[in-house]
């Protein structure tokens, strides 16, 4: 059931519509509402998928913002730990009373996109790191920015959170878009022998929770 789209400058928001989508999910048929979202940039736009499981009046939801990844949720790379992190955040979301799933797709890489993703990854096959491997090809360390997903979470009225992340950048990014992080919840996963290095530059230069 599509609604009609609607308009909110105010939050930075050209246009929101929405559905119902059944999805499979470790064997469970769920029916989850599904709603996309277009930035005033229209390269910017996002996925969100609500669960509802009778919440309780002022439920704090639980909240995935979820930077998308090509190479690891689609095609299950073991190179980074973005499709463990996304099946375990599901997980979270589709068993509690109240859980959203913010996906944005143009957060490619870091938000250098899919081309120089893939260049930095066969600069990592010479010994670099991930992040020496950015800087050595001209890109940003960290190139993404929070405020779409910030107004769509004050769009859906859930301006209290419970995140689902191991990245503190993420809690005080979106905190400066003033979202109030009530709670942050670390999302740890077993590494692989291709991604052992990736998660220990995650935890010893960028300070993630791991």
């Amino acid at each position: 059931m599509k609604s009609s789209a609607v308009k909110s400058v105010e939050l930075d928001i050209d246009w929101a519509v929405q559905t119902v989508m059944p999805i499979e999910f470790q064997g469970r048929e769920l029916h989850l509402e599904a709603r996309a979202y277009q930035g005033v940039d229209p390269h910017c736009q996002a996925m969100v998928l609500i669960h509802r499981d009778n919440p309780s009046q002022g439920e704090l939801p639980v909240v995935r913002v979820h930077s998308g990844c090509v190479t690891g949720d689609i095609f299950h790379s073991l190179r980074c730990d973005c499709y463990p992190q996304l099946q375990a955040s599901m997980e979270v979301i589709t068993t509690s009373p109240l859980g959203v799933m913010v996906y944005l797709p143009y957060h490619e890489g870091r938000g250098i996109g899919l081309v120089n993703k893939i260049r930095t990854y066969a600069l990592q096959d010479q010994g670099y790191d991930t992040v020496d491997a950015n800087v050595a090809i001209g890109a940003p360390i960290e190139a993404r920015d929070y405020d779409l997903a910030a107004h769509i979470l004050f769009d859906l009225g859930y301006s209290r959170i419970a995140l689902l992340t191991n990245n503190p950048a993420k809690v005080n990014a979106l905190r400066a878009e003033g979202i109030t992080v009530v709670e942050q919840r670390s999302l740890i996963v077993n590494a692989s022998p291709y991604n052992k290095r990736y998660l220990a530059t995650k935890k010893e230069r960028m300070a993630h929770l791991l």
